[in-house]
């Protein structure tokens, strides 16, 4: 990607590898930052649906009947996002899914549990099986499952991490069809699905989905023990989860919540990646010596 036409700070944060982050993801990320109705529509959108959100929050937690409408929630997303959300805000949807799967998945692995998630959708339709609604649930429930913190597995305490249900991330896997009135950025696509979940979840679903984020300081302390990196809760935005908050500024926690886990992805990439060239290398060490 070329970053010749943007301003130096684009250019810097494009050229800027401190931070663990692939380069597609950060390609699809500048190249949504680019776009022009991001600047126009979302300060307005993320106004207005903010002080919409609180008011259906509010009347969410009266003492009415709950309700829900979880199958009616995925349509309505996904007939959305294939008409009117940009590629790079579709991909970075999708590259979600596959990134917090895969950090789940090598938490439960390396902590001897039987948990697994199998979110990997592939295109947008995909989602209507690989739920958002899952998607909060399996967190939980992986968290429910794992016990202890301090626990790992002989492998993990000696290096040899597993793998088995890893699925790296292939850009070229995703199928989307490209319309013209795709044009909504990622940030402004957040804030029109908000008061939508709001509204169509139960007031416990919406408030225990928007504290998930909060776990990502103790999923980052768990790896952290795993890897040996305690440097990782550095990289969550989103901490404390005993303290339970509301949909207050929920589009930046949303969105640093999508940056932690291509941070933790991109860093654990590099982990297997690393693992695996030293077993490549051993074995052809014991060829060499046979």
């Amino acid at each position: 990607m070329t970053t010749k036409n943007y301003s130096a700070y684009i250019q810097a944060i494009a050229n800027d590898d401190a931070l663990p982050l692939e380069k597609e993801a950060v390609d699809l990320w500048l190249r949504d930052l680019d776009n022009g109705f991001r600047w126009i529509l979302r300060p307005i959108m993320q106004l207005l649906f903010a002080v919409l959100l609180h008011i259906v929050w509010f009347i969410k937690r009266l003492p009415l009947p709950q309700f829900s409408a979880h199958e009616f929630l995925q349509k309505t997303i996904c007939w959305f996002c294939r008409h009117f959300v940009s590629p790079e805000a579709n991909l970075l949807i999708l590259r979600h899914f596959a990134t917090e799967s895969n950090i789940l998945n090598f938490l439960a692995e390396n902590t001897g549990h039987e948990n697994r998630v199998n979110l990997y959708p592939k295109q947008i339709n995909d989602m209507l099986r690989d739920t958002f609604v899952n998607h909060d649930q399996e967190l939980f429930d992986c968290f429910i499952n794992l016990g202890s913190s301090k626990d790992t597995v002989e492998s993990a305490s000696n290096g040899q991490y597993q793998w088995q249900s890893w699925q790296s991330i292939d850009m070229n896997e995703f199928q989307l069809e490209r319309k013209a009135t795709q044009v909504i950025d990622f940030e402004t696509a957040h804030a029109l699905f908000m008061c939508l979940f709001c509204f169509l979840l139960k007031k416990d679903e919406y408030r225990d989905a928007i504290n998930g984020f909060n776990l990502d300081q103790s999923i980052a302390i768990r790896i952290g023990h795993i890897i040996n990196d305690n440097s990782l809760a550095e990289l969550a935005y989103n901490k404390y989860p005993q303290y339970l908050v509301g949909p207050w500024n929920l589009g930046q926690r949303f969105l640093m919540h999508g940056f932690f886990t291509e941070y933790l992805y991109a860093k654990l990439e590099t982990v297997r990646k690393q693992q695996l060239g030293k077993e490549t290398q051993s074995v052809k060490a014991v060829d060499e010596t046979i």
